[in-house]
């Protein structure tokens, strides 16, 4: 049986490794879809997302190194994020590249809300292991 934070952390990596493949980032003035494997720096920054959920649910004995892998995995997807948003805004002041924001530009808030989540569970197991080690 799991722990709680194991379940969340599946459901991060399934955001981060399956969906980007099914939901496109947005679709450009033309019409046509844009996957995140269409850039290598978004290719770049679901790979270590993923990568990261995956290293943090095969450690689950080390909660402190999970703890910390979880905070790192917010970080990148917050940069993800930020690069999505740099992307749709396109900051040189022309015309914007965006014209419809697809459910894969979604995919790291989604991720960040269940890293917080299982970060969460992992602080009160943390909690909970030095409460019973204080009684021995």
């Amino acid at each position: 049986m799991f722990r709680v934070q194991t379940y969340y952390l599946i459901i991060c990596l399934i955001l981060t490794a399956v969906l980007p493949f099914v939901f496109p980032l947005w679709k450009d003035t033309a019409g046509k879809p844009f996957y995140f494997m269409m850039d290598i720096a978004y290719i770049t920054f679901f790979g270590l997302s993923t990568t990261l959920s995956l290293l943090s649910i095969l450690s689950h004995a080390k909660r402190q190194q999970q703890f910390v892998m979880g905070r790192l995995n917010i970080i990148l997807n917050l940069i993800l994020l930020g690069l999505f948003v740099n992307r749709t805004l396109n900051l040189s002041g022309g015309t914007a590249t965006v014209s419809e924001k697809g459910i894969g530009m979604f995919l790291p808030i989604f991720s960040i809300v269940f890293l917080v989540l299982a970060n969460k569970a992992i602080k009160k197991d943390e909690d909970l292991v030095k409460s019973v080690d204080r009684l021995r």
